[in-house]
C-alpha cells in the first residue's frame, strides 16, 4: 500500500479531525436521527433521510482518515547536508523574470501551492526533487515550460 507522507503538524491535523468525527459529529448525527425516527414514519421522512446521508458521509470519511493514518509516514525537515532538495526541504526559488518564490515539498495530503507546500508528487515538485542551490529546473505546465533557478536549500 502506497504510504502518505506527512509532516508531524499535518499528520496531528488528520488526527484531530478524525477524533472530532469520532467522538463528536457521530453523536450529533446519531442524535438527528433519534429525533428523526421519533417522528414516526421514515419513508417519507426528510430529516431521516438527510441524516443517514450524513451518517454515510462521516463513516467514509472516518475509514478514509483512519486509512490515511495507518499508512502515514512522517517526514522530518531535510537534514542531510547535501544540500539536495526532498520531502521536508524548503526550497527558494526565482523564476525567468526574477520574481521570487519559496517553498517546502511535502507529500501530497498536505500540498496547498498558495501556502507554499508542493507536493512530491506534482509534476513541480517533482521537478525540483534531487536538484540543489544553484540548478535551473524547467517545469513543464499548461501555459508552457517555465524557467526556475533554485537559490536556497534547507
Amino acid at each position: 500500500m502506497k504510504k502518505n507522507y506527512y509532516t508531524k503538524e499535518g499528520l496531528e491535523r488528520v488526527k484531530e479531525e478524525l477524533d472530532y468525527l469520532e467522538n463528536v459529529r457521530r453523536k450529533q448525527v446519531a442524535k438527528r436521527i433519534k429525533v428523526a425516527l421519533e417522528q414516526g414514519d421514515i419513508s417519507e421522512n426528510a430529516e431521516y433521510s438527510e441524516a443517514k446521508e450524513e451518517q454515510a458521509f462521516v463513516e467514509g470519511k472516518v475509514l478514509e482518515l483512519r486509512g490515511i493514518v495507518k499508512n502515514a509516514k512522517v517526514i522530518t525537515k531535510n537534514k542531510n547536508n547535501t544540500g539536495t532538495a526532498g520531502l521536508g526541504s524548503t526550497i527558494a526559488i526565482k523564476d525567468a523574470g526574477g520574481e521570487k518564490k519559496e517553498y517546502t515539498i511535502v507529500g501530497s495530503g498536505e500540498a496547498d501551492p498558495l501556502k507554499g507546500r508542493l507536493s512530491n508528487e506534482s509534476p513541480i515538485g517533482k521537478a525540483f526533487v534531487g536538484k540543489k542551490k544553484g540548478d535551473s529546473v524547467d517545469v513543464e505546465t499548461p501555459g508552457g515550460v517555465q524557467k526556475y533557478t533554485i537559490t536556497n536549500v534547507s
